[in-house]
């Protein structure tokens, strides 16, 4: 695998909260790579889990996700990142899968999985169900994901709008989840290929924020602090709004690294004391250069 250039440094803040439920459901991965990037950089491996299944179960569901997520980067780099992202996401369908139908009361569980892989500039995001990665960049959010939702497929169809799939009663139905099917759709996890440009910030969140905050509240919170901080006041934005369920974000931000920095300004140095021909001798390099020319033509046409 080739290595990245450290040109971006990556600072990253996180939180995961229980919120508006008694237990929480939901678990989150940050973990550096240095393998991901060259030297004098790292990497990161990110996610979110809501788990989902009575007795706790949603608990062990989206810690067994994030668990073996986190195992994948344990031994080798993978070459192909969207291709090992997919196996992961399967190997852990499977494993939930299993857990959830070992006990003889069939405990059904299942969970979201949103995750980013970040190697210096490059990200490689995959997902599964509502859990959701955006993109601050200009001061513009975007969302990344596309949400496996019931709501987001109608108002993908055109049957309902924005404003209304955050009131539906139906808003946290997901067509997507791992480990309540023995087997992994095959669209699944979706994948999605990102280039960062410095100041750009990557959030990851589980829906406990959907229905108190706005595209701004992001925006503002995000760009305003550092991303730890950033983070704890997301999470407590929500709770104050009175979020029902659990919270979790992780807030990724891209600067330019200091080697990066001191080039850029070595090179501006360079350029502004560089020799520069004195005004009043332009006339008389082009007519000199007009006289070699003439001289020139004369000599061979004799």
């Amino acid at each position: 695998m080739s290595l990245v250039p450290a040109d971006f440094n990556l600072s990253v803040g996180s939180t995961t909260s229980p919120a508006g439920r008694p237990n929480n459901e939901d678990a989150i991965l940050v973990k550096p790579v240095p393998a991901l990037a060259a030297e004098g950089g790292t990497g990161f491996v990110l996610a979110v889990a809501d788990g989902m299944g009575g007795h706790e179960r949603g608990e062990v569901a989206s810690q067994l996700a994030i668990s073996l997520l986190d195992d994948l980067f344990n031994h080798d780099t993978p070459e192909d990142m969207a291709l090992a992202l997919k196996q992961a996401y399967r190997r852990a369908n499977e494993a939930i899968f299993k857990q959830g139908t070992s006990d003889t009361d069939d405990n059904r569980m299942g969970t979201t999985l949103v995750s980013a892989v970040v190697r210096g500039k490059y990200a490689t995001i995959a997902n599964v169900g509502d859990s959701r990665a955006y993109l601050i960049r200009a001061r513009q959010l975007t969302q990344i994901t596309q949400d496996h939702s019931l709501v987001a497929e109608q108002v993908a169809k055109g049957m309902m709008s924005e404003d209304q799939a955050r009131r539906s009663p139906q808003r946290n139905v997901v067509t997507q989840a791992l480990g309540l099917t023995e087997t992994l759709d095959r669209r699944m996890p979706s994948i999605y290929e990102l280039t960062l440009l410095p100041e750009d910030r990557l959030l990851l969140c589980s829906d406990g924020f959907f229905d108190v905050m706005q595209s701004d509240d992001y925006v503002s919170t995000i760009l305003a602090q550092n991303p730890q901080d950033s983070a704890l006041s997301l999470a407590t934005m929500a709770m104050d709004r009175g979020t029902t369920d659990n919270v979790s974000a992780i807030v990724l931000e891209v600067s330019r690294s200091l080697a990066t920095v001191q080039r850029e300004q070595i090179g501006t140095e360079i350029a502004a004391n560089a020799p520069r021909m004195n005004p009043l001798l332009i006339p008389i390099v082009m007519i000199l250069i007009l006289v070699i020319a003439i001289v020139a033509g004369v000599y061979f046409y004799l």
